[in-house]
């Protein structure tokens, strides 16, 4: 099959950064399905595995990565009983193994869900892992009950990027919240404004702008940005026995000291847990794909695909590569393959 890779961790502009190869078909066994992909979106994971993963050394064989993809069902292992051959399917697969930027990819069907049907390939492939993320960070980290919290503000920090461009739509939607984004530029407030917020306001003065909208505490924060750098004013603005949740890291400890006279809760929220630990609940990843494709085919949720590029090439994923380390996208870019 053809497959892009890399071997080393070179800049993109680099002619190596990624290169076509040829490379045996994998055999799907126990619960993996064998997928033939269409498509797949570029999320900020994979600029930053391809940056990281071969940096000290060169590897043997090129290291194939993405981790959202659309595609059929073209074989199926002995375990499995969720999908058959000829279904349509999407996914963002699991980060300890290869990924979608290949003709064929094999996936576990618990972490897999249905394409919705109502929506386009490309539209399809933007979603799975923003919408795993921004799904388990609202209902499996915060719990939010729409009835019991109807209302309760929620602050999501970076509103216009992927996965807080579906947090906005779910808190709004499903979770009844008041929805404050983060955004500066005007392209990214419209955006963020259109998806359903409540409210948007600069983070480069979070607390002033918080203020002006009567919202000087919040119940919930989403940080999808800057843990580290946000981390003071998020422990003022934070309510007492609210719950912050983050997909970012820090480079040095955070004084959790600075949240214990509220009482708050802090959670991380990564999205590739329960396939990199094979958790109890793996499968509650295939019941919220399943649960957005819905959303998607009713009309509920919007995709958040921008752009298309067309033709699987090792310059399409360096364009969505290009465009991802600018920190200035909105919403998805995906290479319909």
């Amino acid at each position: 099959m053809k497959a892009i890779g890399f071997k080393k961790s070179y800049p993109i502009e680099n002619k190596n950064s990624f290169i076509f190869f040829e490379t045996a078909k994998p055999k799907p066994t126990d619960f993996d399905l064998l997928v033939k992909v269409q498509a797949n979106s570029v999320n900020p994971v994979d600029f930053k595995i391809r940056q990281s993963a071969a940096k000290d050394n060169t590897l043997e064989t090129p290291k194939i990565i993405g981790w959202d993809a659309v595609g059929v069902v073209e074989a199926v292992g002995e375990k499995t009983s969720k999908f058959k051959v000829g279904d349509a399917v999407f996914y963002a697969g699991d980060i300890t193994r290869s990924g979608s930027n290949a003709e064929f990819q094999l996936v576990d069907e618990r972490i897999v869900g249905k394409k919705p049907k109502n929506i386009s390939i490309e539209a399809a492939a933007a979603m799975p892992l923003t919408s795993l993320t921004a799904y388990e960070a609202l209902f499996d980290r915060i719990r939010i009950n729409p009835q019991k919290d109807k209302g309760k503000s929620v602050l999501i920090l970076a509103g216009a990027g992927g996965v807080g461009s579906i947090a906005i739509q779910l808190a709004k939607k499903l979770g009844n919240l008041t929805v404050i984004a983060t955004a500066s530029r005007e392209d990214s407030i419209q955006w963020c404004k259109d998806l359903g917020a409540d409210f948007v306001v600069n983070h480069y003065n979070l607390k002033e702008e918080l203020e002006k909208i009567g919202h000087k505490e919040v119940n919930y924060i989403l940080d999808f940005v800057d843990l580290e750098g946000y981390w003071e004013t998020i422990a003022e603005i934070i309510k007492p026995q609210g719950h912050i949740v983050s997909i970012t890291q820090s480079s040095k400890p955070l004084n959790l000291n600075l949240l214990k006279s509220k009482s708050v809760t802090f959670s991380w929220e990564l999205m590739y847990t329960r396939s990199m630990y094979n958790t109890n609940d793996i499968a509650r990843q295939h019941e919220i794909l399943n649960n957005i494709s819905e959303l998607l085919d009713k009309g509920i949720l919007k995709s958040t695909l921008t752009t298309t590029l067309h033709g699987f090439s090792v310059e399409n994923f360096k364009k969505t590569h290009r465009l991802q380390e600018s920190g200035k996208s909105i919403g998805k870019t995906v290479v319909l393959f």
